[in-house]
């Protein structure tokens, strides 16, 4: 048990330094309005993360029968990405805001969180590939599967919620100016990603 446990540990730590979407967008709003906004995207991930994670251990026979599914998850996440990315792009210099405790945007970031990760399929395949090497390679069992995934999964929540507070607390750094290029730097990414799936499920 405490193998799986450490190698989950590992695992998220490894899976947290893929800079993604999500790390963009958690930043992008700690600084810009609190690194409470940055803990609810990281908490929506979080939640999509265990539900990928469930199919991943029981396999996807759950799943609905929709032919070319994984086209579909990928067009979506293009556009989201896209609608995203221009958004960042054209929207003028930002207010700077302060934390907020209010949950009322809770849906809104919870939201934004768990579609940023679970629109591209390559997180979802990630998990996929994850559990299979520990079931075929280092033989594990239900009672270890579960405990990898537990601590991968609560690993990856809690450095994400690290990077909130800590984004936010470089905010003196993050003058209006500079936030205003990291915005557009991030919609440029989120495009450039857009792009790359798109070439990974239709092009290719």
């Amino acid at each position: 048990m405490l193998q799986s446990l450490f190698y989950g540990t590992l695992t998220g730590l490894a899976l947290c330094l893929t800079f993604g979407t999500v790390f963009f967008s958690l930043v992008q709003n700690s600084v810009d309005n609190g690194y409470w906004t940055g803990i609810k995207i990281a908490f929506g991930v979080f939640v999509c993360d265990i539900v990928f994670v469930f199919f991943a251990i029981f396999g996807t026979a759950l799943l609905p029968d929709i032919p070319d599914f994984r086209k579909w998850m990928a067009g979506t996440g293009i556009i989201f990405l896209v609608v995203l990315g221009l958004n960042n792009l054209i929207r003028g210099q930002p207010k700077i805001a302060y934390p907020r405790t209010s949950l009322g945007n809770l849906v809104y970031y919870f939201t934004t969180g768990f579609l940023l990760n679970g629109l591209n399929p390559v997180n979802f395949i990630s998990w996929v590939t994850i559990a299979s090497y520990i079931r075929t390679n280092l033989h594990y069992d239900l009672n270890q599967v579960l405990f990898f995934f537990g601590a991968s999964v609560i690993v990856v929540f809690l450095v994400e919620c690290a990077m909130a507070v800590f984004a936010h607390r470089l905010k003196r750094v993050f003058t209006p100016k500079v936030v205003t290029i990291f915005n557009k730097v991030t919609g440029v990414v989120f495009i450039l990603i857009a792009c790359q799936i798109a070439y990974t499920n239709f092009l290719q």
